[in-house]
Protein backbone atom coordinates (compact mmCIF):
# COMPACT_ATOMS: atom_id res chain seq x y z
CA UNK A 1 0.00 0.00 0.00
CA UNK A 2 1.03 3.57 -0.73
CA UNK A 3 1.10 6.31 1.89
CA UNK A 4 -2.07 8.39 1.69
CA UNK A 5 -3.52 11.44 3.41
CA UNK A 6 -7.04 12.35 4.49
CA UNK A 7 -8.97 15.51 3.77
CA UNK A 8 -12.49 16.57 4.75
CA UNK A 9 -14.09 17.27 1.37
CA UNK A 10 -17.40 17.01 -0.43
CA UNK A 11 -18.32 14.44 -3.05
CA UNK A 12 -18.02 17.14 -5.70
CA UNK A 13 -14.50 17.95 -4.49
CA UNK A 14 -13.64 14.24 -4.45
CA UNK A 15 -14.63 13.92 -8.12
CA UNK A 16 -12.72 17.07 -9.07
CA UNK A 17 -9.63 15.95 -7.11
CA UNK A 18 -9.66 12.59 -8.89
CA UNK A 19 -9.97 14.41 -12.21
CA UNK A 20 -7.03 16.63 -11.24
CA UNK A 21 -4.86 13.59 -10.56
CA UNK A 22 -6.03 11.86 -13.77
CA UNK A 23 -5.32 15.09 -15.68
CA UNK A 24 -7.41 14.44 -18.80
CA UNK A 25 -6.43 16.13 -22.05
CA UNK A 26 -9.86 17.74 -22.48
CA UNK A 27 -12.72 18.61 -20.14
CA UNK A 28 -15.86 20.23 -21.55
CA UNK A 29 -18.68 21.20 -19.23
CA UNK A 30 -21.75 23.31 -18.64
CA UNK A 31 -22.86 24.08 -15.08
CA UNK A 32 -26.04 22.60 -13.62
CA UNK A 33 -27.08 22.21 -9.98
CA UNK A 34 -25.93 20.16 -8.08
CA UNK A 35 -23.07 19.16 -10.38
CA UNK A 36 -21.65 22.68 -10.78
CA UNK A 37 -19.03 22.45 -7.97
CA UNK A 38 -17.24 19.59 -9.76
CA UNK A 39 -16.34 21.69 -12.78
CA UNK A 40 -15.86 24.80 -10.62
CA UNK A 41 -13.19 23.04 -8.55
CA UNK A 42 -11.62 21.54 -11.65
CA UNK A 43 -11.66 24.87 -13.52
CA UNK A 44 -9.68 26.36 -10.63
CA UNK A 45 -7.04 23.65 -11.06
CA UNK A 46 -6.83 24.64 -14.73
CA UNK A 47 -6.69 28.38 -13.96
CA UNK A 48 -3.98 27.86 -11.34
CA UNK A 49 -1.87 25.82 -13.76
CA UNK A 50 -2.09 22.68 -11.63
CA UNK A 51 -3.20 20.67 -14.69
CA UNK A 52 -2.55 21.11 -18.39
CA UNK A 53 -6.08 20.13 -19.36
CA UNK A 54 -7.82 22.01 -22.17
CA UNK A 55 -10.98 23.30 -20.45
CA UNK A 56 -13.84 24.03 -22.84
CA UNK A 57 -16.77 26.09 -21.47
CA UNK A 58 -19.72 25.40 -23.75
CA UNK A 59 -23.25 26.75 -24.12
CA UNK A 60 -25.12 23.57 -23.20
CA UNK A 61 -24.72 20.02 -21.97
CA UNK A 62 -25.50 18.75 -25.48
CA UNK A 63 -22.42 20.67 -26.64
CA UNK A 64 -20.35 19.43 -23.68
CA UNK A 65 -20.91 15.81 -24.65
CA UNK A 66 -20.39 16.66 -28.32
CA UNK A 67 -17.05 18.28 -27.49
CA UNK A 68 -15.72 15.32 -25.51
CA UNK A 69 -16.92 12.93 -28.23
CA UNK A 70 -14.86 14.90 -30.73
CA UNK A 71 -11.88 15.04 -28.40
CA UNK A 72 -12.01 11.32 -27.61
CA UNK A 73 -12.38 10.43 -31.29
CA UNK A 74 -9.31 12.55 -32.01
CA UNK A 75 -7.32 10.47 -29.51
CA UNK A 76 -7.55 12.56 -26.33
CA UNK A 77 -8.46 11.44 -22.82
CA UNK A 78 -11.72 13.35 -22.31
CA UNK A 79 -14.09 13.89 -19.38
CA UNK A 80 -17.17 15.91 -18.51
CA UNK A 81 -19.74 16.04 -15.70
CA UNK A 82 -23.46 16.70 -15.50
CA UNK A 83 -26.75 16.16 -13.70
CA UNK A 84 -30.48 15.70 -14.31
CA UNK A 85 -31.82 17.91 -17.11
CA UNK A 86 -28.26 18.35 -18.35
CA UNK A 87 -27.91 14.59 -18.78
CA UNK A 88 -31.30 14.53 -20.51
CA UNK A 89 -30.11 17.24 -22.92
CA UNK A 90 -27.05 15.08 -23.65
CA UNK A 91 -29.27 12.09 -24.43
CA UNK A 92 -28.65 12.00 -28.19
CA UNK A 93 -24.87 12.31 -27.84
CA UNK A 94 -24.71 9.91 -24.88
CA UNK A 95 -25.76 7.16 -27.29
CA UNK A 96 -23.22 8.34 -29.86
CA UNK A 97 -20.35 8.22 -27.34
CA UNK A 98 -21.18 4.61 -26.53
CA UNK A 99 -21.83 3.59 -30.13
CA UNK A 100 -18.48 5.03 -31.27
CA UNK A 101 -16.80 3.09 -28.41
CA UNK A 102 -15.23 6.20 -26.90
CA UNK A 103 -13.78 5.86 -23.36
CA UNK A 104 -15.29 9.03 -21.91
CA UNK A 105 -15.63 9.18 -18.10
CA UNK A 106 -18.42 11.34 -16.68
CA UNK A 107 -19.23 12.01 -13.01
CA UNK A 108 -23.03 12.33 -12.73
CA UNK A 109 -24.62 14.02 -9.72
CA UNK A 110 -28.03 12.39 -9.48
CA UNK A 111 -30.99 14.75 -9.42
CA UNK A 112 -34.69 14.47 -10.16
CA UNK A 113 -35.84 15.25 -13.69
CA UNK A 114 -38.43 17.94 -14.36
CA UNK A 115 -41.27 18.52 -14.16
CA UNK A 116 -42.18 20.06 -11.82
CA UNK A 117 -38.64 21.36 -11.54
CA UNK A 118 -36.69 19.88 -8.64
CA UNK A 119 -32.99 20.19 -7.83
CA UNK A 120 -32.70 17.39 -5.27
CA UNK A 121 -31.70 13.76 -5.45
CA UNK A 122 -33.31 10.83 -7.10
CA UNK A 123 -32.02 8.45 -9.76
CA UNK A 124 -34.42 9.26 -12.59
CA UNK A 125 -31.72 11.02 -14.63
CA UNK A 126 -29.32 8.07 -14.78
CA UNK A 127 -32.10 5.50 -15.12
CA UNK A 128 -33.26 7.27 -18.27
CA UNK A 129 -29.84 6.39 -19.76
CA UNK A 130 -29.51 2.84 -18.47
CA UNK A 131 -29.81 1.29 -21.95
CA UNK A 132 -27.56 3.82 -23.68
CA UNK A 133 -24.50 1.58 -23.67
CA UNK A 134 -22.65 3.35 -20.83
CA UNK A 135 -21.18 1.50 -17.87
CA UNK A 136 -22.92 2.81 -14.72
CA UNK A 137 -21.29 2.85 -11.28
CA UNK A 138 -23.07 4.04 -8.10
CA UNK A 139 -21.33 5.48 -5.02
CA UNK A 140 -22.36 5.29 -1.37
CA UNK A 141 -20.09 8.11 -0.19
CA UNK A 142 -17.36 10.56 -1.23
CA UNK A 143 -14.60 7.98 -0.81
CA UNK A 144 -16.27 5.80 -3.41
CA UNK A 145 -16.70 8.80 -5.71
CA UNK A 146 -12.94 9.38 -5.60
CA UNK A 147 -11.99 5.73 -5.98
CA UNK A 148 -14.47 4.78 -8.68
CA UNK A 149 -13.69 7.87 -10.79
CA UNK A 150 -10.05 6.76 -10.91
CA UNK A 151 -10.92 3.14 -11.67
CA UNK A 152 -13.44 4.23 -14.31
CA UNK A 153 -10.64 5.56 -16.50
CA UNK A 154 -8.88 2.20 -16.57
CA UNK A 155 -12.16 0.40 -17.20
CA UNK A 156 -13.30 2.68 -20.02
CA UNK A 157 -9.94 2.57 -21.79
CA UNK A 158 -9.34 -1.18 -21.54
CA UNK A 159 -8.89 -2.57 -25.05
CA UNK A 160 -11.54 -5.25 -24.45
CA UNK A 161 -14.09 -2.66 -23.26
CA UNK A 162 -13.70 0.80 -24.84
CA UNK A 163 -17.00 2.06 -23.48
CA UNK A 164 -17.89 5.29 -21.62
CA UNK A 165 -18.54 5.27 -17.87
CA UNK A 166 -20.91 7.22 -15.61
CA UNK A 167 -19.84 7.52 -11.96
CA UNK A 168 -22.99 8.39 -10.03
CA UNK A 169 -23.21 10.25 -6.71
CA UNK A 170 -26.40 11.38 -4.97
CA UNK A 171 -27.11 15.07 -5.43
CA UNK A 172 -26.48 17.25 -2.33
CA UNK A 173 -26.38 14.17 -0.08
CA UNK A 174 -22.92 13.25 -1.34
CA UNK A 175 -22.01 16.10 -3.68
CA UNK A 176 -22.34 18.80 -1.00
CA UNK A 177 -21.80 16.76 2.17
CA UNK A 178 -18.35 16.97 3.79
CA UNK A 179 -16.66 13.81 5.03
CA UNK A 180 -13.11 12.46 5.35
CA UNK A 181 -11.69 11.03 2.13
CA UNK A 182 -8.41 9.15 1.90
CA UNK A 183 -6.48 10.48 -1.08
CA UNK A 184 -3.66 8.81 -2.97
CA UNK A 185 -0.52 10.69 -4.08
CA UNK A 186 -0.71 12.27 -7.53
CA UNK A 187 2.05 10.09 -8.96
CA UNK A 188 0.36 6.90 -7.72
CA UNK A 189 -2.87 7.82 -9.53
CA UNK A 190 -1.02 8.78 -12.70
CA UNK A 191 0.84 5.49 -12.66
CA UNK A 192 -2.40 3.57 -12.02
CA UNK A 193 -4.37 5.14 -14.89
CA UNK A 194 -1.33 5.15 -17.19
CA UNK A 195 -1.17 6.73 -20.62
CA UNK A 196 -4.15 6.56 -22.95
CA UNK A 197 -3.51 4.29 -25.92
CA UNK A 198 -5.81 5.71 -28.61
CA UNK A 199 -7.49 3.28 -30.98
CA UNK A 200 -8.15 4.60 -34.50
CA UNK A 201 -7.67 8.29 -33.63
CA UNK A 202 -8.89 10.82 -36.17
CA UNK A 203 -5.63 12.75 -35.94
CA UNK A 204 -3.58 9.79 -37.14
CA UNK A 205 -3.54 11.01 -40.73
CA UNK A 206 -1.33 8.14 -41.86
CA UNK A 207 -4.18 5.78 -41.07
CA UNK A 208 -7.36 7.72 -41.96
CA UNK A 209 -10.67 6.60 -40.46
CA UNK A 210 -14.27 7.76 -40.60
CA UNK A 211 -16.43 8.37 -37.52
CA UNK A 212 -20.21 8.65 -37.57
CA UNK A 213 -21.07 7.52 -41.10
CA UNK A 214 -24.52 6.38 -42.14
CA UNK A 215 -24.89 2.81 -40.87
CA UNK A 216 -27.88 1.08 -42.43
CA UNK A 217 -29.22 -2.44 -41.98
CA UNK A 218 -26.23 -4.04 -43.69
CA UNK A 219 -23.88 -3.38 -40.71
CA UNK A 220 -25.80 -1.63 -37.89
CA UNK A 221 -26.88 -4.88 -36.24
CA UNK A 222 -23.30 -6.18 -36.10
CA UNK A 223 -22.08 -2.94 -34.52
CA UNK A 224 -24.69 -3.23 -31.77
CA UNK A 225 -23.60 -6.83 -31.23
CA UNK A 226 -20.05 -5.60 -30.66
CA UNK A 227 -21.30 -3.22 -27.95
CA UNK A 228 -23.12 -6.10 -26.29
CA UNK A 229 -19.91 -8.14 -26.25
CA UNK A 230 -17.92 -5.19 -24.86
CA UNK A 231 -20.39 -4.93 -21.97
CA UNK A 232 -19.90 -8.63 -21.26
CA UNK A 233 -16.15 -8.05 -21.19
CA UNK A 234 -16.61 -5.54 -18.35
CA UNK A 235 -17.46 -8.46 -16.09
CA UNK A 236 -14.08 -10.06 -16.89
CA UNK A 237 -11.99 -6.88 -16.78
CA UNK A 238 -13.28 -4.98 -13.73
CA UNK A 239 -12.21 -7.48 -11.02
CA UNK A 240 -8.57 -7.26 -12.15
CA UNK A 241 -8.68 -3.45 -12.12
CA UNK A 242 -10.30 -3.48 -8.67
CA UNK A 243 -7.64 -5.87 -7.37
CA UNK A 244 -4.86 -3.64 -8.68
CA UNK A 245 -6.51 -0.64 -7.02
CA UNK A 246 -6.78 -2.57 -3.75
CA UNK A 247 -3.03 -3.11 -3.76
CA UNK A 248 -2.34 0.63 -3.77
CA UNK A 249 -5.28 1.80 -1.63
CA UNK A 250 -6.31 -1.05 0.67
CA UNK A 251 -9.94 -0.60 -0.43
CA UNK A 252 -11.80 -3.50 -2.03
CA UNK A 253 -14.36 -3.08 -4.79
CA UNK A 254 -16.49 -5.52 -6.73
CA UNK A 255 -19.75 -5.52 -8.66
CA UNK A 256 -21.69 -5.64 -5.38
CA UNK A 257 -20.91 -5.30 -1.68
CA UNK A 258 -22.50 -7.84 0.72
CA UNK A 259 -23.03 -6.51 4.24
CA UNK A 260 -23.70 -9.03 7.03
CA UNK A 261 -24.97 -11.48 4.44
CA UNK A 262 -23.42 -14.75 5.68
CA UNK A 263 -26.53 -15.98 7.48
CA UNK A 264 -29.02 -13.29 6.43
CA UNK A 265 -32.55 -14.48 5.77
CA UNK A 266 -34.01 -11.05 4.93
CA UNK A 267 -32.01 -8.88 2.55
CA UNK A 268 -32.34 -5.32 1.27
CA UNK A 269 -30.90 -4.21 -2.09
CA UNK A 270 -30.22 -0.57 -2.99
CA UNK A 271 -28.09 1.93 -4.91
CA UNK A 272 -26.19 4.99 -3.72
CA UNK A 273 -26.00 6.86 -0.43
CA UNK A 274 -29.05 5.13 1.08
CA UNK A 275 -26.86 2.09 1.70
CA UNK A 276 -25.27 3.94 4.62
CA UNK A 277 -28.66 4.29 6.30
CA UNK A 278 -29.49 0.67 5.57
CA UNK A 279 -26.23 -0.50 7.19
CA UNK A 280 -27.16 1.45 10.31
CA UNK A 281 -30.56 -0.27 10.47
CA UNK A 282 -29.04 -3.69 9.73
CA UNK A 283 -26.72 -3.21 12.72
CA UNK A 284 -29.68 -2.30 14.95
CA UNK A 285 -31.77 -5.28 13.84
CA UNK A 286 -28.79 -7.61 14.24
CA UNK A 287 -28.49 -6.48 17.86
CA UNK A 288 -32.14 -7.51 18.24
CA UNK A 289 -31.32 -10.96 16.90
CA UNK A 290 -32.84 -10.45 13.43
CA UNK A 291 -31.01 -12.16 10.57
CA UNK A 292 -30.97 -9.26 8.11
CA UNK A 293 -28.40 -8.12 5.57
CA UNK A 294 -27.71 -5.71 2.73
CA UNK A 295 -26.57 -6.20 -0.84
CA UNK A 296 -25.22 -2.89 -2.15
CA UNK A 297 -24.99 -2.53 -5.92
CA UNK A 298 -21.83 -0.79 -7.13
CA UNK A 299 -22.28 -1.61 -10.82
CA UNK A 300 -25.75 -1.28 -12.32
CA UNK A 301 -24.71 -1.54 -15.97
CA UNK A 302 -23.66 -4.08 -16.96
CA UNK A 303 -25.92 -5.74 -14.43
CA UNK A 304 -24.11 -8.36 -12.29
CA UNK A 305 -26.70 -11.09 -12.68
CA UNK A 306 -24.45 -13.93 -11.52
CA UNK A 307 -23.58 -12.13 -8.26
CA UNK A 308 -27.23 -11.26 -7.65
CA UNK A 309 -28.21 -14.91 -8.03
CA UNK A 310 -25.34 -16.07 -5.83
CA UNK A 311 -26.16 -13.73 -2.95
CA UNK A 312 -29.98 -13.74 -3.07
CA UNK A 313 -30.93 -17.31 -3.97
CA UNK A 314 -32.31 -19.18 -0.96
CA UNK A 315 -33.05 -16.13 1.22
CA UNK A 316 -36.49 -15.94 2.78
CA UNK A 317 -37.28 -12.45 1.48
CA UNK A 318 -35.61 -9.68 -0.52
CA UNK A 319 -36.62 -6.02 -0.39
CA UNK A 320 -35.52 -3.80 -3.29
CA UNK A 321 -35.39 -0.02 -2.85
CA UNK A 322 -35.62 2.23 -5.92
CA UNK A 323 -35.01 5.99 -5.89
CA UNK A 324 -36.82 6.26 -9.22
CA UNK A 325 -40.09 5.14 -10.74
CA UNK A 326 -40.76 3.51 -14.08
CA UNK A 327 -44.18 4.74 -15.13
CA UNK A 328 -46.40 1.92 -16.30
CA UNK A 329 -43.82 -0.72 -15.33
CA UNK A 330 -41.90 -1.99 -12.32
CA UNK A 331 -39.19 0.20 -10.79
CA UNK A 332 -35.84 -0.19 -12.59
CA UNK A 333 -33.69 -1.91 -9.96
CA UNK A 334 -36.55 -4.11 -8.77
CA UNK A 335 -37.44 -5.18 -12.30
CA UNK A 336 -33.85 -6.24 -12.96
CA UNK A 337 -33.47 -8.07 -9.63
CA UNK A 338 -36.76 -9.87 -10.18
CA UNK A 339 -35.70 -10.93 -13.66
CA UNK A 340 -32.30 -12.17 -12.41
CA UNK A 341 -33.99 -14.40 -9.83
CA UNK A 342 -36.40 -15.97 -12.33
CA UNK A 343 -34.04 -18.91 -12.82
CA UNK A 344 -33.07 -19.23 -9.14
CA UNK A 345 -33.47 -22.71 -7.70
CA UNK A 346 -34.97 -21.27 -4.50
CA UNK A 347 -36.62 -17.90 -5.10
CA UNK A 348 -37.16 -15.60 -2.13
CA UNK A 349 -40.24 -13.51 -1.53
CA UNK A 350 -39.74 -10.20 -3.34
CA UNK A 351 -40.92 -6.70 -2.46
CA UNK A 352 -40.58 -3.40 -4.32
CA UNK A 353 -40.36 -0.07 -2.49
CA UNK A 354 -39.98 3.28 -4.25
CA UNK A 355 -38.61 6.05 -2.03
CA UNK A 356 -36.91 9.42 -1.98
CA UNK A 357 -38.26 10.94 -5.19
CA UNK A 358 -37.33 14.61 -5.54
CA UNK A 359 -35.05 14.39 -2.51
CA UNK A 360 -37.66 13.11 -0.02
CA UNK A 361 -35.77 11.95 3.06
CA UNK A 362 -35.21 8.28 3.76
CA UNK A 363 -34.71 7.68 7.48
CA UNK A 364 -33.96 4.59 9.59
CA UNK A 365 -37.61 4.22 10.57
CA UNK A 366 -38.66 3.82 6.93
CA UNK A 367 -35.92 1.29 6.26
CA UNK A 368 -36.96 -0.65 9.37
CA UNK A 369 -40.59 -0.60 8.17
CA UNK A 370 -39.57 -2.21 4.87
CA UNK A 371 -37.53 -4.86 6.69
CA UNK A 372 -40.46 -5.60 9.00
CA UNK A 373 -42.76 -6.14 6.00
CA UNK A 374 -40.25 -8.70 4.78
CA UNK A 375 -39.88 -10.41 8.16
CA UNK A 376 -43.67 -10.70 8.44
CA UNK A 377 -43.76 -12.22 4.96
CA UNK A 378 -46.08 -9.46 3.78
CA UNK A 379 -44.33 -8.86 0.46
CA UNK A 380 -46.20 -9.28 -2.82
CA UNK A 381 -44.02 -9.59 -5.93
CA UNK A 382 -46.35 -7.61 -8.20
CA UNK A 383 -47.11 -4.84 -5.69
CA UNK A 384 -45.19 -1.55 -5.62
CA UNK A 385 -45.08 0.17 -2.23
CA UNK A 386 -43.86 3.65 -1.33
CA UNK A 387 -41.75 4.75 1.64
CA UNK A 388 -42.40 8.15 3.18
CA UNK A 389 -45.25 9.04 0.81
CA UNK A 390 -48.36 10.95 1.90
CA UNK A 391 -51.37 9.06 0.49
Amino acid sequence: MIKTHKEAITGAQAAAYAMKQIEPDVVAAYPITPQTPIVEYFAKYVADGVVRTEMIPVESEHSAMSAVVGAAAAGARAMTATSANGLALMHEIVYIAASLRLPVVMPVVNRALSGPINIHCDHSDTMAERDSGWIQLFCEDSQEVYDLTIMAVRLAEHEQVRLPVMVNQDGFIISHGVEPVELLPDDAVKEFVGQLKPLYPLLDTDHPVTYGPLDLYDYYFEHKRQQIEAMKNVMKVFPAIAEEFYKISGRKYDFVEPYKMDDAQYVMVALGSTNGTIKYVVDQLREEGKKVGLLKIWMFRPFPKTEIQRYLTGRKAVVVLDRSASFGAEAPLYETIKSALYEAASRPLLGSFVYGLGGRDINPELVRFAFEKAMKHELVADQELYLGLRE
